[in-house]
């Protein structure tokens, strides 16, 4: 672990400012992009939103406050085959005696509220029924939120101080005797023949009905002018006068306001709008004030007060609409027709005393607050959500409705909090993606950046109704990890030649050109690897150079001659040359490239090595020169192996316990008289390819495991017919010799010397045979020989 961190850290170190720097710029790039909606930057933020919202807060129980009562196709066709019901109010859009009906029943069935979502600005074919509804309103005391619409022709109303006119507690209906020969859902026009109609209504007066209080201190309302994306000139939009009879007769108005983004679907709100004379709240605001009994609505930057109730909003005076899920799973939706045939029932069991059996349940209306409106593709009032690409209108309603009485609203976390996420993000992404250098890693983070902060967002708005911005820390975060492919590939060519040069002297060029493309490049700070060491020393160097004293280039060129001979065939089987002490060589087989069969080409080459030293020994001995009789050791082991050294010079090198085992083989070979000695992972991983003899257990100094060595002698199939009998007498005298049967041990010994006198380890064995017979070792005895330093 130490290693790793290291390493990570020395990158950190030389690439820190890059990391800053690409961080920095990512976050503006996205933060101009949010500004001013470059590459297409609103649409991923809306869909991304739109993502989260339903994938995450689908699933809010279904309302318990609000209940909608909606023209659907039951009712378009019901009324439209009921001869009475068509005399009566005629086919859509109704006349406005069917909604007194309708209104008056929801009222007689305990309706808390009723919020009307659609406008009444337009006379009807018979006035009568216009006065009839008003005559309602006014004498059963309708707790009724109308809408009413605006448009850029209608005249400017003058300034006035808006009252909230509160709604009375409705009033029973008369007891009444009817004669019993009416037809059930016939109307009874005699209580509506009025003969004149309302007297015309005052600018003032309209103003102040549809006019609310909105106390907004430090906010702006949003104007009432027509939108960037309309037509024409931009023109102030002003309330179009609903019914002169229904300004006076209904308790409250509110604001019927297309509020869709810019794709065309309904995400947020914003509460209250003036047209720079009056302040106006939309058509939810509007009632809720009214049920709840409040004088006027404060709206300030980040909350929205009604009555004692305060909920959270944005900064600007907007919110997010918590949608929960679609309409038919949050909200009870129920028929215009059933309550109209109920009222129709209700109407025949008083005149002619027949049982009331009601269409809809008792108690559905109580204590709620009715919605009623279009559900009807028919009734022109069909909008898209997040959840649904076709919802009729009135679900943006019913969804404020239930957040402005019981629930709440989707802020959007403050800007600086989302830039500041942005630069995180983008932080975290170039610094993951430059200093972890995995290729897989780069192509996966785009991807794993999108789904990660896809379920963060998701989660705040789960748990917190916050929505995060995604889009732009998502955009930061690509841009900053491209940046980090980008400087890590320019690293990545720096390195390579890099790697090139630090490797040419001592790889075979095509292996230095193989080590350069791998896809995965050493790490030159360092890394655990299992690899081989192979070290080489010259027999008696000592006396060797005692020939040259008064020669030293001599002795160099000697040297050289020697040296280039020997790497030249370890460099030919994969070898990395580590370094030259004087006569010995270091090499490293499995370092810095991966060669998973190293210990066999060490062995191969340890082997080709002799026998070029053998060439090289008859080479010298014609020229008179000294012999260069040269022992070998080999062993293999995780080492750790990387650049050490100073800031002034470093070596590529391997250290640990395996390197050192492997010089003390080299070492060994001289009380063995052998010429290479291999460790026992060696042999375990090259056995198939080798012909080997096991030598002995031997115990290196400051180790108390003792291990198992062996004497290399030939490629696997290579080995002589004589030299294998020898080497099986051999292993038959060892195992006696571990078991303390010296006797018999050095019978066996000096059959083999008999037939092969040139063995040196027999002549080693034989001789501690002999000593431990005259006397005899310690018991329990286990046969392994210390190795001296």
């Amino acid at each position: 672990m130490k290693p790793f961190l290291h390493v990570h850290a020395l990158r950190l170190r030389h690439s820190w400012k890059f990391i800053l720097l690409a961080a920095v710029l990512s976050t503006a790039f996205a933060a101009l992009c949010q500004r001013y909606d470059l590459l297409r930057m609103s649409e991923a933020e809306l869909g991304v939103y739109d993502q989260g919202l339903t994938f995450f807060t689908r699933g809010h129980p279904r309302s318990s406050d609000v209940v909608i009562v909606g023209i659907d196709d039951k009712t378009l066709q019901g009324i439209r085959d009921n001869e009475t019901y068509v005399r009566n109010y005629g086919v859509y859009p109704y006349s406005r005696n069917l909604w007194a009906r309708v209104f008056e029943h929801l009222v007689d069935e305990g309706a808390r509220a009723i919020v009307f979502d659609g406008v009444m600005d337009e006379r009807g074919t018979d006035e009568s029924n216009d006065l009839a509804l008003a005559q309602v309103l006014e004498e059963r005391g309708i707790p009724l939120t109308l809408g009413f619409s605006i448009n850029a022709g209608q005249p400017t109303l003058p300034r006035v101080e808006p009252v909230n006119r509160l709604p009375h507690r409705p009033t029973p209906p008369a007891p009444e005797v009817r004669p019993a020969a009416v037809e059930a859902g016939e109307e009874d026009f005699d209580e509506f023949t009025g003969t004149e109609g309302p007297p015309p209504l005052k600018p003032e007066e309209v103003a102040r009905a549809l006019a609310f209080p909105v106390h907004h201190p430090g906010l702006a309302l949003p104007s009432l002018e027509q939108k960037p994306g309309d037509t024409g000139s931009r023109l102030m939009r002003y309330p179009v006068t609903p019914l002169p009879g229904l300004v006076r007769a209904t308790p409250g108005f509110g604001l019927v306001l297309q509020e869709e983004d810019g794709d065309g679907r309904l995400r947020r709100t914003r509460f209250a709008y003036s047209d720079g004379a009056n302040t106006y709240a939309t058509l939810s605001l509007a009632a809720v004030a009214d049920i709840l009994g409040a004088e006027r609505i404060e709206l300030t930057p980040g909350r929205l007060r009604i009555g004692s109730r305060e909920l959270p909003i944005n900064a600007d005076g907007s919110a997010e609409l918590d949608f929960g899920g679609t309409w038919t799973e949050r909200f009870e939706a129920l028929s215009v027709y059933a309550v109209l045939e109920d009222w129709a029932r209700r109407q025949q069991h008083q005149r002619e005393g027949t049982p009331y059996v009601p269409v809809i349940s008792e108690g559905t209306f109580r204590g709620k607050v009715v919605l009623v409106g279009g559900l009807s593709v028919g009734t022109s009032d069909v909008k898209a959500t997040p959840f649904q690409s076709s919802a009729p209108g009135l679900v943006k309603h019913a969804v404020m409705l239930e957040s402005l009485l019981s629930g709440g609203f989707i802020t959007q976390a403050p800007y600086p909090a989302s830039l500041l996420l942005t630069f995180l993000v983008a932080l975290f992404s170039v610094a993951l993606v430059t200093l972890v250098r995995v290729p897989m890693l780069e192509l996966a983070w785009p991807l794993l950046l999108f789904f990660g902060f896809f379920l963060v967002t998701g989660l705040f708005l789960e748990h917190g109704r916050v929505h995060l911005l995604s889009a732009m820390p998502i955009y930061a975060g690509e841009l900053a990890a491209l940046s980090a492919v980008a400087f890590n590939h320019m690293f990545a060519n720096r390195e390579r030649e890099r790697l090139r040069l630090s490797f040419n002297r001592f790889l075979d060029k095509t292996l230095v050109d193989q080590l350069v493309e791998q896809q995965k490049l050493p790490s030159l700070e360092g890394e655990t690897r299992e690899i081989t060491a192979f070290f080489s020393d010259i027999r008696g160097f000592s006396s060797f150079s005692e020939r040259f004293k008064d020669d030293p280039k001599a002795l160099g060129a000697l040297l050289n001659r020697y040296l280039t001979r020997v790497s030249e065939v370890l460099m030919a089987h994969g070898a990395c040359l580590d370094k030259y002490i004087g006569d010995a060589v270091v090499c490293l087989f499995g370092a810095p490239l991966n060669i998973p069969d190293h210990a066999v080409r060490a062995c191969h080459a340890a082997l080709a090595v002799r026998d070029e030293v053998d060439a090289l020994r008859a080479e010298f001995q014609k020229e008179g020169l000294p012999d260069v009789y040269t022992r070998i050791g080999l062993n293999s082991a995780e080492m750790f192996v990387g650049n050490f050294g100073s800031e002034h010079l470093l070596d590529y090198t391997a250290i640990g316990d395996g390197m050192n085992l492997a010089a003390r083989l080299e070492g060994a070979n001289k009380a063995y008289d052998t010429t290479i000695m291999i460790g026992p992972l060696t042999y375990a991983m090259a056995r198939e390819h080798i012909e080997a003899r096991e030598l002995d257990r031997v115990r290196v100094a400051g180790k108390q495991e003792a291990v198992t060595v062996y004497e290399l002698l030939a490629r696997a199939g290579a080995l002589p017919a004589a030299k294998r009998a020898t080497v099986e007498r051999y292993h038959q005298a060892l195992a006696l010799y571990r078991e303390a049967r010296f006797e018999e041990a050095i019978h066996l010994l000096k059959e083999a010397l008999a037939a092969d006198p040139e063995d040196g380890p027999s002549r080693a064995l034989l001789a501690r045979c002999e000593r431990y017979a005259l006397n005899p070792p310690s018991l329990p005895f286990d046969g392994v020989v210390s190795l001296e330093k």
